[in-house]
């Protein structure tokens, strides 16, 4: 069983920023994509970012050009830097990850392990 674990989120002023960390453990296979989803209360999960096992990445329209995803592969760790945070950014950010290899894994369906996920709270 894969493991991820969402850190990295707290509270910050508009216009701040914040990385988030996400590190899989236990049986990681050995390609996987991961994909940044949020959900904000009374709202549906909405898709923030992915990256595949080689690097192609998508994004969520509200985070294009503020938010930027990598990851480590010797880690086993992604990263989501957030920018230029906005209020309407408050939500719970959560992990997963996907063993399909196509590009653009926007679904949450397209995703097998999820991480309990993290507070992210954005202040005017």
């Amino acid at each position: 069983q894969v493991q991820l674990v969402e850190s990295g989120g707290g509270s910050v002023q508009a216009g701040g920023s914040l990385r988030l960390s996400c590190a899989a453990s236990g049986r990681t296979p050995s390609r996987y994509a991961v994909g940044w989803f949020r959900q904000a209360p009374g709202k549906e999960r909405e898709f923030v970012a992915s990256i595949s096992w080689i690097g192609s990445i998508t994004y969520g329209d509200s985070s294009k050009g503020r938010f930027t995803i990598d990851r480590d592969n010797a880690k086993n760790t992604v990263f989501l830097q957030m920018n230029s945070l906005k209020p309407e950014d408050t939500a719970v950010y959560y992990c997963a990850a996907s063993y399909s290899s196509r590009r653009g894994l926007e679904r949450s369906s397209d995703y097998v392990h999820w991480g309990q996920g993290t507070q992210v709270t954005v202040s005017s």
